[in-house]
């Protein structure tokens, strides 16, 4: 059997299927230039400057004997926790995922039948394209504006009988916009009327202080064709452990449940991500840190000449680098000289090759990152005068 045999008996989806690029590939840019992990400044992925919560480090120190057992299939004591934390849901509106973004493709094989289309708004995160993909589905593509803000209306035109969901980030990845509550009521009533699923990706809406106010989880009993996704990586940290979570009416996480992968999410991460829930002192720092740096990062950015600075509501940044005559891929490489890790956005669909995402990191961190950004493009300057 040579390769072209083996690409005719796979699915045709898959033979094509391009993945999707991510930040936070620390572990390779160590091994390529042959640096210590602990030495590189890690901006590219938006994860929680404060590590975990001292509450999850304990938690899995004092469970490590019973990783012999298997964990809860069903993560039955995190999802309650989880139902008690937002006190508006069940333990059965909740499903546990091996990451977010197993999530994501448990919703499109459950949900996306061949030849269905998917509106998702550009650029955004790049799973749900390829999940899409994955599944059979065709991805229809609606640009956002200048400003990378949503027009509902905009949104819902685009809606015909062939589709079968609309996915929103919010804030959004890698703008760091977010998008009130009504205007995110106004898509999901209307696609309920069209028979539209509505999946929305809230996996920074943990940094928001009053998130209730923008957050559609108490919506989700109301609501049939509403999917909301969250994450334990950003905000608390378990980026290693691979844990997020859905929520839904009980009906439609019943048949999530039915594609659900037996044991999908390991014990510790189950511990520690329930843990962590508890830990309000850790919650609320974070928001304030967060805050704090963002406002001060961004603050700096702008005082540096050719960058043009989004403004965000995450815990990450989106600049534009095209007046400063560097591309974000040549910014990058001249950044990993000096142990910094930004994320180059050219593989984002909607952006080109002059955007890059910083994420928000402690004081001392922040401060280097924009010494050395001032000194790199100094220097582009003077090489090309």
């Amino acid at each position: 059997m040579n390769m072209n045999s083996l690409k005719n008996l796979a699915r045709r989806e898959l033979v094509d299927l391009k993945q999707c690029i991510h930040g936070g590939e620390i572990w390779e840019i160590s091994q390529k230039y042959k640096v210590n992990v602990e030495e590189i400044i890690d901006f590219s992925a938006n994860i929680n400057p404060l590590g975990p919560s001292p509450k999850s480090l304990e938690a899995i120190k004092s469970n490590l004997e019973n990783i012999k057992f298997y964990p809860d299939s069903n993560s039955k004591d995190l999802r309650i926790a989880i139902a008690k934390h937002f006190k508006t849901i069940k333990p059965s509106n909740i499903i546990v995922g091996n990451g977010s973004t197993e999530l994501i493709y448990t919703f499109t094989r459950v949900f996306i039948n061949k030849g269905d289309e998917a509106i998702i708004p550009i650029p955004t995160f790049g799973e749900y394209e390829v999940a899409v993909k994955e599944a059979g589905g065709r991805p229809v593509y609606v640009e956002l504006n200048q400003e990378f803000n949503i027009s509902p209306s905009n949104l819902l035109s685009r809606v015909n009988y062939k589709t079968k969901v609309i996915f929103l980030c919010n804030p959004n990845n890698p703008t760091g916009n977010l998008m009130s509550k009504r205007d995110v009521l106004e898509i999901v009533e209307m696609a309920s009327r069209r028979d539209v699923l509505v999946f929305i990706d809230e996996a920074f809406m943990d940094f928001i202080p009053n998130e209730e106010k923008f957050s559609l989880i108490s919506e989700v009993r109301k609501y049939w064709n509403l999917f909301i996704l969250r994450s334990f990586t950003k905000f608390f940290g378990l980026a290693g452990l691979r844990i997020g979570y859905g929520i839904a009416c009980e009906e439609m996480i019943d048949l999530l449940l039915k594609a659900k992968i037996p044991w999908n999410v390991n014990y510790l991460a189950q511990v520690a991500a329930k843990a962590a829930l508890s830990d309000i002192n850790y919650i609320e720092e974070t928001r304030k840190l967060i805050a704090r740096e963002r406002d001060f990062l961004c603050r700096k950015l702008k005082q540096i000449p050719g960058l043009k600075v989004y403004p965000s509501h995450a815990n990450f940044i989106l600049v534009d680098l095209r007046n400063t005559g560097l591309t974000s891929l040549q910014l990058k490489r001249k950044l990993l000289k000096y142990g910094i890790l930004i994320r180059d956005c050219s593989s984002f669909r909607g952006l080109d090759e002059y955007y890059v995402r910083i994420a928000i990191r402690t004081r001392e961190e922040n401060e280097k990152l924009i010494r050395i950004i001032r000194k790199v493009l100094e220097g582009a300057l003077c090489s090309r005068n």
